[in-house]
């Protein structure tokens, strides 16, 4: 190995590794969905009741995501994530012993509090480490988690909770947060350059140094609007395929199998993209390729099992691929001393949008007497018309030097 090549192989590791990070929190989030149709029976629950379950992690999210992000650029980064990490790892285990609705309500928003953060500090070391001209591939990298935890997490947990209990899908995960903690401690370098801007400077001067920024506040209310649009339907998309499009409980593994193997194919086609022909432009095309996949998974009628995994994976495709643009996007808009503090506050907009959506979109939502979920339609048009406003706030977001 050339000396000169040691660094590229050490940023892949150190990417691989937060990577593992995102996988461990997003399959968290994840498993809850899939399993909604039991949760739903188990607990005799509606979708309101389902959907503030979703909801109560963005929620949790969000509150702690704000208040973390005043000291955020204080800390070594990866000290915080050990930390946090570590938090994140105990919750799960509480899930994985919670004995009723509400104990795993309780749960659910502690996995929030630790969670929500943790996609802060991942952006923020990525955006710290990678120069901008390879950043777009380096979010690819770290964005797969999404592809990952759905084409492999997600099958296993549901085959986990088929076999033994819905609980075996958090041991599982219990231990997967175990082994990336060590890769963790043993990979990423100390992280301690943006230290002396952030202690000269109030941690209420840094909240108000991110916010007095007009190119920062158009990147937070573009960031709202497009976890807006995608938690509205999200959450839902396993109860309707059940209820209305005629999938059986067992084939939805298949699903998120198929769905994610191609994710994982397009958010890394995405990422090259982005670097090669520019962030605005490569997300513009993807957003409007998800609005129509909301438009089509959210009316879509009883069909043949091959469209309805061909519905969803259009829909985990586009969705997922629509975000490496946009986080590239969001990473340029910040100067380094910022950073950390910036996608603090900007993961607690993404969750407190992605909370508002899943609720929101939970009252809409009904059931009839057939146990077909009812308005998801209403909800599809409303997702679209966010993403269609998510492309109009792109184009006013500027890269900021440095």
């Amino acid at each position: 190995m050339k000396p000169a090549d040691k660094p590229v192989v050490r940023e892949w590791a150190v990417l691989l590794v937060l990577a593992g990070v995102q996988i461990s929190h997003i399959l968290d989030f994840m498993i809850l969905m899939p399993l909604g149709p039991q949760f739903m029976r188990m607990f005799a629950i509606g979708p309101t009741k389902f959907g503030f379950l979703v909801s109560v992690y963005t929620f949790s999210a969000a509150a702690v995501g704000f208040a973390a992000a005043f000291f955020i650029d204080r800390f070594d980064r990866k000290k915080s994530l050990l930390i946090l990490y570590a938090c994140f790892g105990a919750t799960t285990m509480f899930a994985a012993s919670a004995g009723s609705y509400g104990a795993l309500l309780v749960a659910r928003a502690l996995a929030g509090a630790f969670g929500g953060v943790l996609s802060a500090i991942v952006f923020a070391i990525v955006g710290d480490l990678i120069p901008e001209s390879r950043r777009g591939s380096a979010l690819g990298v770290v964005m797969s988690s999404f592809s990952i935890a759905a084409t492999v997490g997600v099958p296993v947990s549901l085959s986990l909770a088929t076999q033994f209990t819905w609980r075996a899908p958090y041991f599982f995960l219990a231990g997967l947060c175990v082994v990336t903690w060590c890769g963790v401690l043993w990979l990423l370098p100390r992280m301690r350059d943006h230290l002396r801007a952030a202690r000269e400077r109030h941690p209420l001067a840094q909240a108000v140094a991110v916010f007095s920024d007009p190119n920062h506040r158009r990147a937070f209310l573009f960031s709202a609007t497009l976890f807006f649009s995608g938690f509205a339907v999200i959450p839902f998309i396993s109860p309707y395929m059940v209820a209305n499009v005629g999938v059986r409980e067992a084939q939805l593994p298949l699903l998120y199998l198929v769905g994610g193997t191609l994710t994982l194919l397009t958010v890394r086609l995405v990422g090259r993209l982005t670097d090669l022909h520019g962030k605005q432009r490569v997300f513009m095309l993807v957003a409007c390729g998800s609005a129509l996949a909301m438009l089509n998974l959210t009316h879509l009628p009883r069909v043949p099992i091959y469209l309805a995994i061909a519905s969803s994976a259009f829909m985990m495709c586009m969705m997922s691929g629509r975000f490496v643009p946009a986080m590239a996007l969001m990473t340029a808009s910040v100067k380094p001393r910022l950073r950390g503090s910036f996608m603090s506050f900007n993961s607690s907009i993404q969750q407190l949008a992605s909370g508002t959506a899943a609720f929101g979109a939970s009252l809409i939502i009904g059931r009839n007497d057939a146990g077909e979920l009812t308005h998801y339609g209403v909800v599809g048009v409303l997702a679209s018309a966010a993403t269609l406003a998510s492309i109009y706030l792109a184009r006013r977001i500027r890269a900021t030097a440095g």
